[in-house]
């Protein structure tokens, strides 16, 4: 009997047999066992009691799938005779029951660096019905473009994989609805949400925004040799970034915190006599853990300025002549060096 079958409905039953006559034959039928089904006796044909079973509750199956009954057939003797036949009724399921979510909503956070083919959560509804009807599948109900480029839905277990790695630079979090439908139609709705988790996946990028790659010699003092911007595409600490310069060099840093910009300045007077170029390596280290370190290496050449006097081999020289020394014979050569370069650094006597 199915279990949309409407209250009032009426199976006949077959009648009891009673070889005696009169009075002593079947005289009246009770039914007990349970309060889904009641009896009707209707009258037959050359006034013979026939019994009908009423449904007199509706049926449920997922409550009870099977309901045993016994029927009683009395005769009228004295002593009273009892027959019993015991009823069994099979309840035919009916797809009354949609899928229903084990959650309304699923809310999950997960690491941007989590491996792709990694299950992100499993949806999970179930059906009160059997067979086909409470057959589940699912499937998304609304994705956009790029949710579907990254997950995947097992229409059978309801798992949700990912498709190909997560970028929290990229975008930090999805939505979306996944449906769960029973073999004949009925369905039930939920929402997952998916935050994404920053990692230190990124290293700090130095920018050199403009720079002297020639300097001169004689240059002020905090002369701005480069304008740098620092920048790290990852978020909290891990976005933070501390920038410093090799030592040993005459330059050092000034940092604008507030627009990441680094500025590259002289600390200390310049010789190109000493040096004549400088190779600086800044770096950029960030304060995740472990960190990530960017850097990036500026060459500066000091270019020559006339800071340097010739200066003679000797202070004084004495020589000594015959008196008889032949017209333009040399006297003695004059010898003087100058530490500059080009120009700067020619020497001519007077």
């Amino acid at each position: 009997m199915s279990e949309t079958t409407a209250p009032g409905w009426r199976f006949p039953l077959r009648e009891a047999l009673d070889p005696d006559m009169g009075q002593n034959s079947v005289q009246s039928y009770e039914l007990s066992g349970d309060e889904h089904f009641s009896l009707s006796v209707q009258a037959g044909p050359g006034g013979a009691e026939r019994p009908e079973l009423v449904l007199a509750k509706a049926l449920d199956r997922e409550e009870a799938s099977l309901h045993e009954l016994v029927l009683r057939a009395m005769d009228g003797g004295e002593p009273s005779r009892t027959g019993t036949v015991r009823l069994r009724v099979v309840v035919l399921d009916a797809n009354d029951n949609a899928p229903v979510f084990s959650q309304r909503e699923y809310t999950v956070r997960v690491p941007e660096d989590v491996p792709v083919g990694s299950t992100l959560v499993t949806v999970t509804a179930t059906d009160g019905d059997e067979g086909t009807n409470g057959l589940v599948k699912y499937s998304f109900q609304t994705l956009s473009v790029k949710a579907s480029q990254l997950f995947q839905l097992d229409s059978a277990t309801g798992a949700i994989t990912f498709l190909r790695s997560l970028d929290f630079e990229e975008d930090d979090f999805y939505d979306f609805e996944v449906q769960a439908e029973d073999g004949g139609g009925l369905s039930d709705t939920a929402k997952v949400e998916v935050t994404v988790t920053d990692e230190n996946d990124n290293s700090p990028v130095i920018s050199v925004r403009s720079t002297l790659s020639e300097i001169s010699e004689d240059a002020p003092m905090r002369t701005v040799v480069a304008l740098l911007h620092v920048q790290d595409r990852d978020s909290g600490l891990n976005g933070e970034v501390r920038c410093s310069l090799d030592g040993g060099v005459p330059f050092s840093l000034q940092s604008s915190r507030g627009s990441y910009y680094s500025v590259l300045v002289l600390a200390k007077a310049l010789d190109r006599e000493e040096a004549s170029l400088h190779e600086l390596v800044l770096r950029a280290m960030d304060g995740g853990e472990p960190s990530r370190t960017g850097t990036v290496r500026l060459r500066v050449v000091v270019l020559d300025a006339n800071d340097n006097a010739p200066v003679f081999s000797q202070r004084e020289y004495t020589v000594r002549v015959p008196e008889d020394v032949p017209v333009g014979s040399t006297l003695v050569t004059l010898s003087a060096t100058d530490a500059d370069e080009g120009t700067n650094g020619h020497v001519k006597y007077s």
